[in-house]
Parts: structure tokens; sequence; C-alpha cells
């Protein structure tokens, strides 16, 4: 089974993807930086994360094998169950558990689990095609014209019978030639620098423009899981949603909203998954990055357990 090429798919259109049983991959975004000791730009990106308490069945990996492999629900949760025994299997027996394009998962001494993600791939869609650039230091070189000693010149006497020697005019070509010389070369500086700088602004404002861009992801299923994703953004529509949990009977997600609404947060009930299951949110938001700053508050400070919920 292609269990990690589903989950690699899955992250670029969702912010969390839970393996039922056995872990979550989180992605998180990075905005774009210069690292100064080598010069180099770096674009905007999503950084993976793997957090093991994130092990209830959220139904999004399995509803995705459903519709890739064209099989039922029930075919594709056991064979997600049989592909974390294999993995939990190779954990035990050689210490790591390497995940093509997502990372590496390895066993520590006191049976926990340490991921170290891979940097080589860009799970941001708005950053697609955006490449690192190396961009060399100015080198400032500066022009120092030392005044020549002044020499006391001789006084040439001209007659009608003797003409100026040749050296005097040679010597005069040469002092026009050396200050021509200095005017272009002071002229090309000046002319290089400014180009320099116009670069660099150039440079500056188009990663600033990409780093501007808002990261729009979808919850739906595509029939083509490897064609290209194309993206809307909602205007003034809070579709970001923080969810506390997701509860079987109404009554416990009603309970659940009073007890978070004592406790000062903007809780409300949203509509139903398409498992039936009641979903309780901590509040709701319009924007991405304000949604992401409230769910670290509220992972830092009440439950560990929450996720962002996106919707069109």
């Amino acid at each position: 089974m292609r269990m990690e090429q589903y989950i690699s798919q899955l992250l670029y259109r969702h912010q969390c993807v839970i393996v039922p049983g056995f872990g979550g991959f989180l992605t998180e975004f990075q905005s774009a930086k210069l690292v100064a000791s080598t010069h180099t730009f770096y674009p905007p990106k999503k950084m993976i994360s793997f957090n093991f308490q994130l092990k209830n069945n959220d139904g999004i990996l399995a509803n995705y094998i459903t519709k890739v492999e064209k099989i039922s629900f029930e075919k594709a949760t056991e064979q997600i169950e049989n592909e974390v025994k294999e993995w939990k299997l190779i954990l035990q027996n050689q210490q790591s558990l390497l995940l093509n394009q997502i990372g590496k998962l390895t066993l520590n001494e006191e049976g926990g689990l340490l991921f170290e993600p891979i940097d080589t791939l860009n799970y941001l869609t708005d950053a697609f095609g955006l490449t690192s650039i190396v961009s060399p230091p100015v080198k400032r070189v500066l022009l120092s014209l030392e005044p020549e000693p002044k020499e006391e010149k001789p006084v040439i006497v001209l007659s009608n019978e003797k003409q100026r020697p040749n050296w005097v005019k040679y010597a005069a070509v040469g002092i026009l030639g050396l200050g021509f010389s200095a005017i272009f070369v002071s002229q090309w500086y000046s002319n290089y620098q400014s180009q320099r700088a116009k670069e660099l602004l150039r440079i500056e404002k188009n990663v600033q423009e990409k780093v501007e861009q808002k990261i729009q992801q979808a919850t739906f299923f595509i029939d083509n899981p490897i064609s290209s994703v194309s993206l809307t953004v909602a205007e003034e529509q809070k579709n970001y949603h923080i969810v506390a949990g997701a509860f079987r009977e109404l009554k416990n997600a009603e309970k659940a909203v009073v007890s978070l609404q004592k406790l000062g947060y903007n809780a409300r009930q949203i509509k139903p998954n398409k498992h039936g299951l009641h979903q309780v949110v901590y509040n709701s938001y319009s924007i991405l990055e304000e949604a992401q700053q409230a769910l670290g508050e509220i992972k830092a400070n009440h439950n560990k357990e929450a996720w962002l919920l996106v919707q069109e």
C-alpha cells in the first residue's frame, strides 16, 4: 500500500493528516528568510511536524484512499490498520522508519518517536516553482587618486625657428587620457552601484509579495490525486474553525459548547461532518494567520489535541 504517498498528497490541501492509531502529520507556515552567512534567499514554505497524540480517526485519510482506489470505507480503514502494524514492527526491529517525501521517524530509548522532516519538498502551493536564490555580496571598491607632486614647470620659449619637442605633445596627450579614464571609472562604478541596488530591491519585493499571499486550503477530494490544485479565496467568510471535538450524541456536543463558553471562548456548533458527528469549535476565523495564532494559544493553554478545520 502507498499510504505515505497519499499522506504526502493530502498535506498539500490540509493542515493536519491523521494516521489512525499512529499519529498526525501537521504543516506550519514559515515565512521567506535570508541566510546572511551564505547570502541565500529562501522562499516561504510549509514545514512538517509529527504529533503522536493525534490518533483519532477523522476520516480524511480513509476517505481519500476510498476515492483513489475505489474501495469501501471499511476496506480503506482495514488497509490503514495493516500498514500501521507494519510501521510499528519496523520501528521495533530497526529503530527507524523512512517515509518518502515526508520524513524519518526514530524510536528513542524511552519509546517515544522523534521526527525529522524532509526539507527538499515544499508543501506550500503558493510557493510552487520558487527556489532559493544566492545573491553574491556587493564588493565596494574605493578608488583613491593620490595627487601628483607639483613640480616647477620649465618655461618653454617659443620661437619662429624652433618647434615644440615631440615628448611634450605625448605628455599632454597622456595627461588628458588619465583624466578621461578617471572620469569613466567613476561613472561606471556609480552606474554599477545603482543597477545593483535596483536588482536587490526587485528581489526583495518579489519575495515580499510571495510572503503576503494568503494560503487557501481545500477540504474536498479530487478524482485525480496528481493533477494540479485550483484554489479560490473566500472573502469575508469564516472558513477556518478551531475544532475542540466531534460527538456522536448531540447533548454531549451541547454540553461541550456551554463548558467552553464559560471559559470565555466563542464556542459554537458547526454543521455535522460526513460521518454524522456533531462538531464543536472554539471559534471561527476568516483569516488563516489569526486562526493559526489562536490555535497555538489553545494548544498551549487548554487542549493539545485541538486542530484547524478549513472549509470552502
